[in-house]
């Protein structure tokens, strides 16, 4: 039996009175320390939902977090409202907040998630952080009088480096780069210019680290997924993951189990693939509230291995369940379910090949 490795993407819609208590706080009719309190209890209670689903490496459900994409700059006095906006296909938006002066700092690095969660659990905890590539579309177009775009860079890949470097410190088992943005950049800019800026900035960021610690970093990409919709789900992998697979680190986390063309996705990850990288292939569709059988996720993995080498095969979700905190789109409950049948059908497949 070949062992395949299993690994969530990160986040797990939070429970009602967590969403409760984080709207009570936007309102101050709670203090900071009762909602600090309820998100110790959601991450306790998420990583002990998760522990049970027989997922041999968990993380703490974001349950803290209030987004994939901003809890780096949660709080920060230099920016303001009206940055970039991300269409999504059902019509809805999101919007980033904008830098208005310097200097960048984080405000937040993601191995103060990771604390708290490793006081609840013995198991490996994967972290995730963003990407520097999202974090430098808060730098405005009209540029910042006085602190320019090169030293904002500068800024940023310092800050971008210790985000990831403070979690294997912290005790995380991996770390995981959202680069969600990754097909977006290729629906803005077809010509590819802004994708490769963007492969060029992270891949700056991973130099930074020796080949034994890009071995514990990940990428995970996906068309985007909030409130059941995406944001660049017609963009086909085969042209993403020529300059995908460019990027200096070992495991890259995909979205497949959403797609409508699986094959070609499987032909264009084996021409692409390189000897030394891992791809952790999305068998878990989070935008569909069906529960996904044990079967099914085996026959995912097992037609997945006619094309990637089993050494190099690894299972996982689609996507976070829940990237951003008011999204509830799923159910929690179904969340665990499906990382339950995903964990199984990893193991049905482990057994057939």
């Amino acid at each position: 039996m070949t062992a395949i490795s299993t690994e969530p993407i990160g986040s797990i819609p939070r429970p009602a009175y967590l969403q409760d208590a984080m709207q009570a706080f936007q309102k101050n009719e709670i203090k900071e320390n009762e909602l600090t309190d309820l998100f110790a209890r959601a991450t306790r209670e998420t990583i002990l939902q998760l522990e049970a689903t027989g997922s041999p490496v968990i993380s703490d459900g974001e349950q803290s977090k209030p987004s994939f994409a901003t809890y780096a700059v949660a709080g920060s006095s230099n920016l303001a409202s009206g940055g970039v906006i991300i269409p999504f296909a059902d019509g809805h938006t999101r919007q980033l907040p904008k830098l208005v002066s310097g200097p960048f700092r984080y405000q937040h690095f993601a191995s103060e998630y990771l604390k708290e969660a490793r006081n609840n659990t013995s198991l490996p905890i994967k972290q995730a952080v963003i990407s520097a590539s999202a974090m430098s579309l808060l730098y405005p177009a009209e540029g910042i009088d006085g602190y320019s775009q090169q030293q904002f860079i500068s800024d940023l890949l310092d800050q971008a480096e210790s985000d990831i470097r403070k979690c294997p410190d912290a005790g995380a088992y991996n770390v995981q780069i959202d680069f969600t943005e990754a097909r977006l950049a290729l629906k803005l800019d077809p010509s590819k210019g802004l994708l490769t800026q963007f492969i060029d900035l992270n891949n700056q960021v991973l130099d930074r680290f020796s080949p034994a610690e890009q071995s514990r970093i990940g990428v995970h990409t996906c068309p985007g997924g909030d409130h059941d919709s995406t944001h660049s789900a017609d963009v086909p992998y085969s042209e993403l993951l020529p300059l995908f697979f460019k990027l200096h680190a070992d495991n890259f986390y995909l979205e497949y189990a959403g797609e409508k063309d699986k094959k070609s996705v499987l032909e264009s990850i084996r021409e692409n693939i390189n000897p030394n990288q891992k791809i952790f292939l999305g068998v878990i569709d989070v935008l569909n509230s069906r529960i996904e059988t044990p079967e099914e996720v085996r026959d995912l993995l097992l037609e997945a291995s006619e094309y990637i080498p089993v050494a190099q095969l690894g299972s996982t979700d689609d996507c976070g369940f829940s990237p951003f905190a008011d999204d509830i789109s799923t159910a929690r409950e179904i969340a665990f379910e499906k990382i339950k049948a995903r964990v199984q059908g990893t193991k049905l497949a482990e057994a057939k090949i």
